[in-house]
């Protein structure tokens, strides 16, 4: 497996990747009603473009398939970091967050953070990030709960994390 820097040629392997991740995972957390409005068919390529634009992207290829992607913004946003369902447990999603970790660090980053789904909330524990709030957000008229969640990955390393709840 390589991980390289996004290319516009790579968007429809991205954009089916994610589509097809969210319905076939994400929906073991969310109402089918959440993952159609969070996954629509057909995707927007043109809203893909214009938001993959904003940040630093990676994918994962193995044998020349994407099979992940993760995205980066300056200010340490952590967004898009998906694994194809075919491929999930096989370390990519792993090896990906710590592309964009050294990245983070070689750019002074301090702090990174990120919503994570119900889903993808263990993963993002289990490589020290902390939930900073629970919250409700609407998409396309839809409600969901995701976590907004950081990590300290610059300066001292010790991370001050508070719990709130927006129920």
């Amino acid at each position: 497996m390589i991980i390289r820097q996004y290319k516009d040629d790579d968007l429809e392997s991205v954009v089916t990747l994610f589509t097809d991740t969210v319905r076939h995972i994400n929906i073991r957390d969310y109402s089918s009603e959440q993952v159609a409005a969070w996954a629509p068919q057909p995707p927007d390529l043109a809203r893909w473009r214009e938001r993959l634009a904003r940040l630093t992207l990676w994918v994962a290829e193995l044998d020349g398939q994407v099979v992940g992607f993760c995205g980066l913004d300056a200010d340490g946003h952590l967004d898009f970091l998906y694994t194809d369902y075919r491929f999930q447990r096989r370390c990519i999603g792993q090896r990906l967050y710590q592309h964009v970790e050294t990245e983070a660090r070689s750019r002074n980053i301090q702090r990174l953070f990120t919503e994570a789904s119900i889903t993808a909330r263990p993963f993002f524990e289990r490589n020290g990030f902390g939930v900073i709030r629970e919250q409700d957000v609407e998409l396309r008229g839809v409600l969901f709960r995701n976590y907004a969640m950081q990590k300290i990955v610059g300066g001292s390393g010790k991370q001050i994390v508070t719990m709130q709840t927006n129920t």
